[in-house]
């Protein structure tokens, strides 16, 4: 049986938009009302990732190439772009970012078999960004960080260009104590009851464990989903317990934290 192409992809895609037989929900649809489902693939993707379940990454990799179709149709229907222009817009990005892979900037180019110097290859891949950002039109480097991003992932952003000035700590230890400085700023507003000021230093708080994350070269997302998944699993142990003798509501604090004690125990 053969198999179905990029082509392919992009003929179902046109046929869905179709006018005169098309589907009538993708008719309806623009940019911004994709969105929404945009979003909701990538991170199901990272949802398959997480579960390390070959099969369903596979699965949500479709659904989020079909969602990049969607929008290069609707932008080909306006006249603005395709799909082709798209590729040749990152392969031409990409082997500009990469002098290290490709020397002249071209797909045929080789950079020969000594070893890249990691360092220097980071502190080149930030100076081509910043070229690029150059090149557009902006008041600040913090101009083109996108206000739709994980609030975790906005932050970390936000960090690192501003260190790219110099606007950064020293080192982790310089970050701690800054962080506890948060801390009891956070501690005072409690204190003094004032809810506005609660939320500013809880968010100060929140963004200075980020910072520290960054720091020490952990991803904030990663470190937060994996906290909860852990969460989700010691929870799960102590709601088995709790429904073995009648469920968590018929049992003191006490013993659903025992139970918490044992999920650790158990490396839960």
């Amino acid at each position: 049986m053969p198999r179905y192409t990029l082509d392919d992809l992009r003929q179902l895609m046109a046929r869905l938009r179709d006018p005169k037989d098309g589907c009538p929900w993708d008719l309806k649809q623009d940019f911004r009302s994709i969105v929404p489902h945009t979003l909701e693939e990538v991170y199901e993707l990272a949802d398959a990732i997480e579960s390390g379940d070959t099969e369903q990454i596979r699965q949500e990799m479709g659904d989020v190439l079909f969602q990049l179709i969607f929008y290069s149709q609707i932008a080909e229907e306006r006249g603005d772009f395709e799909f082709g222009d798209v590729v040749d817009d990152i392969t031409r990005k990409l082997l500009r970012r990469h002098p290290h892979v490709f020397p002249d900037g071209s797909l045929a180019s080789r950079r020969g078999e000594a070893a890249p110097d990691e360092a220097l290859i980071k502190r080149r891949w930030e100076e081509i960004k910043a070229e690029e950002r150059n090149g557009r039109e902006q008041t600040s480097v913090m101009d083109d960080i996108p206000l739709a991003l994980p609030a975790t992932n906005r932050a970390a952003k936000l960090q690192k260009r501003a260190s790219q000035l110099g606007f950064d700590w020293d080192g982790v230890d310089e970050v701690v104590a800054a962080l506890h400085d948060e801390l009891d700023e956070l501690s005072q507003a409690m204190s003094a009851g004032s809810e506005e000021a609660i939320a500013d230093e809880l968010g100060d708080v929140m963004f200075s464990v980020i910072n520290l994350s960054r720091h020490l070269n952990l991803d904030a997302e990663t470190v937060l989903r994996a906290a909860g998944q852990k969460f989700e699993r010691r929870f799960r142990f102590v709601e088995a317990r709790a429904a073995e003798r009648g469920g968590a509501a018929e049992l003191p604090a006490e013993q659903l934290e025992q139970f918490w004690r044992d999920a650790k125990r158990q490396g839960l």
